[in-house]
């Protein structure tokens, strides 16, 4: 198994390339993401609830944080365009948010949270090729964060009756694969529990 999948077949700087993509849309999502929780929160009306959302759009904000460091150590300025369209974009879902009832913007962020965890475990490898070890731990940890988003909103709306209607997204493997399968494909010793051995 390769440590990096197809991106082991790039280049050094290919890889920083692609990983450069990865991280423009990242960081133009993670705004489009944290505006519409600031809307999703604002709509909820438990408590319990609007502390999950509001830790969740903190949690998305910290990613933007770290997502523009790397950015920044690669000499890559996020694109006005495509930060000016996710603006727009997450303020329109944080606006609808309000009038859209309960379950739409829970399946919605779940189904999107699905693909954030992809999104971070392809960046790690490509990561790796591109000589940038030290991005792998945070990106990691990112995927890990985005499947612990996708879980609370799946839980959410598993159980109410439109979800008997609308199929759920497909599920990610279980959160210890994104370290596990990682550092076994790297040679790494995994503990079995999603921590590396050390």
């Amino acid at each position: 198994m390769s440590p990096v999948g197809p991106s082991v077949e790039l280049s050094r700087d290919e890889a920083r390339r692609a990983l450069a993509e990865i991280l423009l849309s990242a960081h133009a999502g993670e705004l489009a993401a944290s505006l519409a929780y600031r809307g999703h929160w604002r709509s909820l009306r438990r408590p319990d609830e609007i502390a999950d959302v509001r830790r969740i759009e903190l949690e998305e904000r910290q990613h933007r944080t770290r997502v523009r460091e790397m950015l920044d150590e690669l000499g890559v300025v996020p694109r006005v365009g495509r930060e000016r369209l996710m603006f727009v974009i997450g303020t329109t879902i944080s606006g609808l948010c309000r009038i859209g009832g309960w379950f739409v913007p829970m399946y919605g962020a779940g189904f999107l949270e699905s693909g954030n965890v992809r999104e971070y475990e392809d960046a790690a490898r490509f990561a790796v090729v591109a000589e940038l070890d030290h991005f792998v731990p945070d990106l990691l940890h990112m995927a890990e964060v985005e499947w612990d988003h996708e879980r609370y909103f799946r839980s959410k709306v598993e159980g109410h009756w439109l979800s008997r209607l609308v199929p759920l997204w497909e599920a990610p493997p279980p959160r210890a694969v994104i370290q596990d399968s990682f550092d076994a494909a790297r040679g790494v010793g995994s503990t079995g529990n999603g921590a590396r051995a050390r």
